[in-house]
């Protein structure tokens, strides 16, 4: 049986988390929007780099991140 690769999707800057627009168990795939932060009045969207099964969600609705902080566990599609 194949091993699964998992990975994690991080937060690249300092940002209030506005939405989390995914589910574990939901099937992401690249370019899709799983993450939307606010940083400086200024909405990012976070996007998948590659598809996947999201397996965790790390942050929630109004948590502030730092850079580097995980906000999605994916296993790789």
């Amino acid at each position: 049986m194949a091993r699964t690769q998992s990975t994690e999707i991080l937060a690249e800057m300092v940002a209030n988390v506005l939405s989390v627009d995914c589910e574990v168990g939901d099937t992401i795939g690249a370019g899709d929007t799983v993450v939307l932060l606010e940083s400086m009045k200024m909405e990012i969207p976070v996007l998948a780099e590659r598809p996947g099964r999201v397996t965790a969600i790390k942050v929630a609705v109004g948590d502030v991140v730092q850079e580097g902080d995980p906000l999605i566990a994916l296993d790789l599609l």
